[in-house]
């Protein structure tokens, strides 16, 4: 129940959030959803993630991806899932 209501009070933001965030451009990484202002794709964090590494490792590895972008797009992915399945 908390999970809904916390995406609840994003959801009008949800878009607006992840255009800040997350962007895709044809002309970078063939469109693949990548962190604004990098080539970082938003998939390598959830590789990470689900590889068992820490979110601290990948903004080690990954300096050009903030720690407030990087949690913005898990925020957005675990909203967007939990809205799929409500």
């Amino acid at each position: 129940m908390l999970l809904l209501s916390k995406c609840a009070t994003i959801g009008d933001r949800r878009s607006e959030i992840m255009e800040n965030v997350i962007v895709k451009n044809p002309a970078v990484l063939s469109g693949e959803p990548v962190f604004r202002g990098t080539r970082v794709p938003f998939k390598t964090l959830i590789d990470y993630l689900e590889g068992g590494e820490t979110l601290d490792d990948f903004l080690e590895q990954y300096p050009s991806v903030t720690r407030e972008a990087a949690v913005a797009a898990l925020e957005e992915a675990r909203c967007s899932l939990v809205a799929h399945l409500g």
